[in-house]
This record gives structure tokens, C-alpha cells and sequence, in this order.
């Protein structure tokens, strides 16, 4: 029997995750994109912790839809709190999710906020 889209995604994920793995210095950023919302985070996988993290659910996007602008804003938002943190590179884990569109708007947010990938 088929899977479903959500099952093909989780399967691209694992497949994604095998070779990326986050460290204290050089963290995972993670993004997870639903249909209303896009969520990113910085995870160390050693300590199994979130560093930081942003999404389109807080309070300077309530009545924002999610296009790629607001992606980018999100993206921004976490490479800011990043530099706060003291932290300058990570690794993209894009979450089983084409590298296009929303993804790809929040890579290049937090690029142009300063973070390394």
C-alpha cells in the first residue's frame, strides 16, 4: 500500500538526518514548515537541547500569512537570537522539505542576519 506525502517527507528527513548532526559550536538549524506556520530552530544534537529558536507564531507576525517574505523575516529573527547567543555557523537541515520557497526564504534570512552555512 502507498504511503502518504507526510510519510514520504519523514522518510527524506532520516535520510537528511544520517548525515547531519548538530554540535555545541556548530548547531542544526531545523525547519519545519506547516500550512499556516513555518517553525525554525538551532539544536545541539549532543545534548539533545534547542538553542534557540523563532517562528511565524509570535507576536510580530500575528496577522501575517505565511509567504516566502514572512520566511525570511523568521529566518532573520533566529540569526539575530543566534548572534546573541554567540553562535556564527550552523548546519541547514531542511526537514525532508523541497530547498525551495518558504525553506529557502528562512535560509536566506538567516543568512543575511549574519549566520554561517
Amino acid at each position: 500500500m502507498k504511503g502518504s506525502r507526510a510519510d514520504a517527507r519523514r522518510k527524506r528527513h532520516f535520510r537528511v538526518r544520517r548525515k547531519v548532526h548538530g554540535t555545541p559550536a556548530r548547531p542544526r538549524m531545523a525547519v519545519f514548515r506547516s500550512n499556516r506556520h513555518i517553525y525554525a530552530q538551532l539544536i545541539d544534537d549532543n545534548a539533545g537541547a534547542t538553542i534557540v529558536s523563532a517562528s511565524s507564531r509570535e507576536d510580530g507576525f500575528a496577522q501575517k500569512t505565511l509567504t516566502v517574505d514572512t520566511a525570511v523575516e523568521v529566518g532573520k529573527l533566529l540569526g539575530a537570537r543566534a548572534k546573541d547567543a554567540g553562535l556564527e555557523s550552523a548546519v541547514f537541515d531542511r526537514g525532508g522539505y523541497k530547498y525551495h520557497g518558504r525553506v529557502k526564504g528562512v535560509a536566506d534570512g538567516a543568512r543575511q542576519a549574519g549566520l554561517e552555512f
